[in-house]
C-alpha cells in the first residue's frame, strides 16, 4: 500500500470520503424501497422513511470502519466522511429549526442511532449475519418491532449500503 502522507493518496481518500458522503444522503434507494414497502406495514411509512436515510448514513459510517478496519486509511477516510456528515446535519439542522420553531441536532441524531445500532450488534455477538440483528432494531426504532415488512425494509437497505461501500473500498485498493 501507498504512503498515506503522498498527495495522491491524499486525493484518493478525499475523493472517497466525498462519494461516500454523497451517496450516503442520496434518497434514491430510500425513495425505491419505501415504493416497495407492503401496504400490510403497521408502520408510520413517513418514520420509516425518515429511519431509512439515518440508517443509510449511519451505514456507510459503519461500513468504512468494518471494511477497511486494518487498514492505515481508515480513520482519515473516517474523519472526512464523518466531517462532512456533520455539516450537512447542521444546516439541516438550521433549515429545520427555522421551520419548525424548534432547536433540532440532527447529528446527535445520527450519533444516537449509530450507538443503538452498535449496541444491538455487541448484544447479539451469535447473529448469523448484521443485518439480522439491524433489521429488528430498525422495526422497534420505527415502532414496531414485530413488522416483519419494515424489519426487511431496514435489512435491505443495511445489506444494501454495506454491499455498496464494500464494492467502492475495492474498486479504490484501500
Amino acid at each position: 500500500m501507498t504512503d498515506p502522507n503522498n498527495d495522491s493518496e491524499k486525493s484518493i481518500i478525499e475523493q472517497a470520503g466525498e462519494a461516500l458522503f454523497n451517496y450516503a444522503v442520496d434518497r434514491e434507494d430510500v425513495k425505491w424501497l419505501m415504493a416497495y414497502l407492503s401496504s400490510e406495514a403497521d408502520i408510520n411509512r413517513v418514520t420509516v422513511e425518515y429511519e431509512l436515510q439515518i440508517l443509510k448514513i449511519v451505514s456507510v459510517g459503519w461500513s468504512i470502519s468494518y471494511f477497511l478496519e486494518n487498514s492505515d486509511q481508515k480513520s482519515p477516510l473516517l474523519e472526512l466522511y464523518w466531517r462532512s456528515v456533520q455539516e450537512y446535519a447542521q444546516n439541516l439542522s438550521q433549515t429545520t429549526g427555522l421551520m419548525i420553531g424548534q432547536d433540532l441536532d440532527y447529528f446527535q441524531i445520527l450519533k444516537e442511532r449509530l450507538d443503538l445500532y452498535v449496541d444491538a450488534l455487541a448484544r447479539n455477538p451469535e447473529a448469523p449475519e448484521p443485518a439480522t440483528v439491524i433489521g429488528p432494531e430498525f422495526a422497534s426504532i420505527c415502532g414496531n418491532k414485530d413488522d416483519i415488512f419494515t424489519y426487511m425494509t431496514g435489512a435491505k437497505m443495511f445489506l444494501t449500503t454495506l454491499a455498496n461501500v464494500r464494492n467502492y473500498l475495492e474498486s479504490l485498493e484501500i
